[in-house]
């Protein structure tokens, strides 16, 4: 695993993850304006329980309004669908699973990884090719660590190691401090949807709160597929 050289580090940008969907038709209407609010790099499709033919159908639907806005569509699992269904790469979460699927996406596709536990995990997926770790995020039973645990490991890695770095953030505050502690990416999604004004206000908000952070901060430049989709 590479570690980092220079402290070149352009802008953070925004992970969108939906919330889980079935049917997509709301979110294909909805996908290009919100993807215009706000520089996203990434969509993360999160998929209610189906059949695969089902599945692709509903990933061949939302992929373009996705790609064609310049951002990546990543599955959120469902990485035996990727190259079937034309989406970017897939999340995978665990050890375990990325062991199982890593090979099936790489090197043509974007394998991420979160529920990292431990830094030890971390640098695991590292060393195996992940193309982005997550920290943060809530598990199974709905727990995270502690704001400062996540500002803390993202800081770490953010100064250790060439593979991205995503924070996921559940408030606007949340947003800015871990911008200011070196995330390359802010994954958002209840933050976005549960907003009484509209989804596109809060990434509006969102994208905001990390211009906040000092200009030194913020996140690398990602090569390959993240930065634009690719079908």
């Amino acid at each position: 695993m590479t570690q980092r050289s220079a402290p070149s580090r352009p802008a953070t940008r925004l992970y969108l993850a939906t919330p889980v969907i079935d049917d997509p038709a709301a979110l294909i209407a909805s996908l290009p304006s919100l993807l215009a609010a706000a520089d996203i790099a990434a969509v993360l499709l999160r998929l209610a329980d189906s059949d695969p033919r089902t599945l692709i159908s509903r990933i061949k639907a939302l992929a373009p309004a996705v790609q064609s806005s310049g951002a990546a569509l990543l599955l959120d699992g469902h990485a035996d669908l990727v190259a079937r269904a034309g989406a970017d790469g897939a999340h995978l979460t665990g050890i375990d699973a990325m062991q199982e699927m890593l090979s099936s996406l790489k090197p043509d596709r974007i394998a991420g990884v979160g529920g990292l536990s431990t830094r030890h995990d971390s640098m695991i997926a590292g060393e195996a090719g992940a193309d982005y770790v997550l920290f943060g995020e809530p598990d199974e039973n709905n727990e995270r660590p502690s704001v400062d645990a996540i500002a803390e490991r993202l800081q770490w890695w953010a100064e250790l190691f060439e593979p991205p770095c995503i924070g996921y953030a559940a408030t606007l505050d949340e947003a800015r401090l871990f911008t200011a502690a070196g995330t390359d990416f802010v994954l958002v999604d209840d933050l976005v949807w549960t907003d009484s004004r509209g989804a596109a206000a809060a990434l509006m908000d969102i994208a905001n709160a990390i211009r906040q952070g000092p200009a030194s901060q913020g996140g690398r430049a990602v090569s390959g597929p993240v930065e634009a989709g690719q079908g």
